[in-house]
Parts: structure tokens; sequence; C-alpha cells
């Protein structure tokens, strides 16, 4: 094969390479997990799904645009927990749909930032709700009002006709970060169930479809695909390909040199076979006292105090002063971090979580 052909055949597989990792590697940033039943990390609604089923309480995911949602036997109730704050205003389709009899249920609605701590216990009917965000709506009235303070409404309905809407502030009202507190999942349950309608929870806003739903949108089948693709990024693609060609055609190849062997990480090896043994020999205790120093230093840092380990009650005192928000979280992590009794390895998972809703109330 001559020379310049075989540059082709090479620059041609280099341009599908390039094209197919642009188009398939990318990352998608318009699917929105924060909410999603799939979702197990601390701001998903994995573990309320879980809790629904257990209770028997019938309940499905909809994977479909909501003008496709049917009539059923019975009216319908379909919860959307939002990634990001949506408006208060509901559009033509979902007011029509509502006034029919049905309910919507919106975890995540747009509301101002107000002065009430970002940590508070609000009572309700199935027990101490916590409640991490400083959002109230203060437009409803005392009627509409579910849950809320002084400073205004947490949760609260308005009604349209036969139907009505649920908005909360807080798109985290039964997330995964409060599986320790049952009275937030029982009281998300006790919203949806109210009025024994069919439960839907709404995962087509989370990116997630149905097989046909999929088709219809043309995303299964790969022209299509190819055929919405947006073509600047591909032109200059083979515009850089051509330049390297062009360069190639006029500079001789030089000796090929060996590339080198890749190195083991042994790191991550030494930290795997530790995290091992420690397991087997059910050091947990050693566990939290490590893991807790690195947590605290890192907390620290952020409330910027230091890299000396302070006294936990003058750490509290500071969490307290920089962030509004409740200590008891803190207080607890601390004090299993500074006890020296054996812990259960289900405690030592609950306590690497409560650290990371520590972590999320510092940074939001």
């Amino acid at each position: 094969m001559k020379r310049s052909n075989r540059l082709a055949w090479i620059g041609a597989i280099a341009l599908a390479a390039i094209v197919l990792l642009s188009l398939f590697a990318a990352p998608n940033n318009t699917k929105i997990n924060t909410g999603s039943t799939y979702n197990r990390a601390p701001d998903g609604y994995g573990a309320w799904y879980a809790f629904m089923q257990q209770q028997g309480i019938p309940i499905k995911r909809w994977q479909k645009p909501f003008s496709e949602i049917q009539p059923e036997n019975s009216p319908i109730t379909i919860l959307q927990v939002g990634g990001y704050p949506r408006e208060t205003i509901l559009d033509s389709q979902e007011r029509e749909w509502i006034e029919k009899g049905n309910t919507l249920v919106i975890l995540g609605a747009g509301a101002q930032v107000t002065e009430a701590q970002f940590s508070t216990v609000q009572k309700s009917p199935q027990g101490d709700i916590k409640i991490d965000t400083r959002r109230r709506y203060k437009k409803a009235n005392s009627k509409q009002v579910n849950l809320g303070d002084r400073f205004g409404a947490i949760v609260w309905k308005e009604n349209y006709k036969k139907g009505k809407v649920i908005f909360s502030t807080t798109p985290y009202l039964a997330a995964n970060a409060y599986q320790d507190n049952l009275s937030n999942f029982k009281y998300l349950a006790n919203l949806v169930t109210e009025k024994g309608n069919t439960i839907f929870v709404d995962e087509y806003i989370h990116g997630y479809k149905d097989a046909d739903v999929r088709k219809k949108e043309s995303e299964g089948d790969l022209s299509s695909f190819f055929a919405k693709t947006p073509l600047f990024p591909i032109l200059v693609q083979v515009g850089i390909l051509l330049l390297v060609l062009i360069w190639a055609q006029n500079r001789r190849f030089g000796k090929p040199v060996p590339l080198d062997t890749p190195v083991v990480d042994n790191s991550e090896a030494y930290i795997q076979a530790l995290a091992g043994v420690l397991q087997k020999a059910e050091t947990a205790d050693f566990v939290v006292q490590m893991v807790g120093k690195q947590e605290q230093l890192q907390l620290q840092k952020a409330l910027g105090l230091g890299q000396v380990l302070l006294e936990h009650q003058a750490l509290i005192n500071f969490w307290i002063e920089k962030t509004g928000a409740s200590a008891a979280e803190l207080d607890t992590v601390l004090k299993l971090q500074s006890g020296k009794q054996p812990i259960s390895e289900q405690d030592l998972l609950s306590w690497l979580v409560k650290w990371r809703t520590i972590r999320l109330i510092r940074n939001s």
C-alpha cells in the first residue's frame, strides 16, 4: 500500500473515532438526577420510593411526557421533584389536567430566601419534620398552608376546581438524607395519598424514558441521532484532521519510540487491601477515628478555621455562627468519632451518611 493511501486510511479511522467519542462520550448535562427515585445519593428519593412499597402503597414511575398521562379508573396524583426551583405558575396544560380532579405535587418550588434558620423542625400530625432551607412562600393564606412558620409557608396547596396542586419550597422534603427521620417520609406519603388517587412519580423530567418514548423521540435510531447532531463541531474536527494530514505529507516519520509501561497505582491497591483487612478485623471504630479526623479538618478548612483540630464544642459554636444551621447532627458525628466503643457496620454507614449531609449543608 502506498504511503499516501495508508495515511488516508489512518485519517479516516481517526476521524470516525473522534466523531463517535464526541457524540457518545461527552457528558449529558440535561439530565438532572436530583430527586430521582433511581438516585441513591443523599439528594435522591430511592429510599422513600422503597418505603412506599414496603408500606404496601401502590406507586409507579412515570417515564413519559406529562401530556401522555391518561385518565385512570380513579383520579391521579403525580409527584415531581425538581433539581432546581421552578415557578409556582402553572401552564395551561397542567391547569386543565388538575381542574379535572387530579393532584400535582411539586417539590422544589421557587420562593424567597428569608431570615429563617436554615435547619428547622416543623410540627405535623406525622411527627417532627426536619426542614433544611431558608426559603419561604409568603403569598399563601393560612388555609392554604400545610407546613410553615412565622416566616411563611414551606408546604402549601392551591385548589383548581376539582383538583389541587401542592408546592414545597424544598426539593429534599423526603430525600435519602432523611432516612433516619421517618416523619419526613410519612409526611410526604400522606401528601400524595391524601385523596386515594393513583400515584405516579415523574421520572421523565430526570431523563428516564420508556422504550416507546425514546423511539418516538428518535433517540433509539442512530441515523436519526446523527441527523439531529449539530454539524459545526464535526466540521471543526474534520478541518483539524486535514491540517494534520497536510503536515504529515510534508514531513517524514521518525523512528518508532517504545511506549513506557504503565505504572501500577500502588496507593490504590494498598488502600483496597487495607480496607479489606479492617473489614475482616471488624475495626470500624478505627475507621471512624481516622476518617472523622479528615472530615473534621475539611469542615474546619471550609469554615476558615485552619488545620489544627479544635475541641468539639468550639467547632460546634463556629458551625452555628457560620451556617446558622442546627448543630444536632454535627454533635452526633463528633461524639461517635470521639468514642472508644466498637460500632457495627450499619452504624458506620449511618455515620458516613450524616457526614455527607453536613457537607451538603456546608456547601448550600
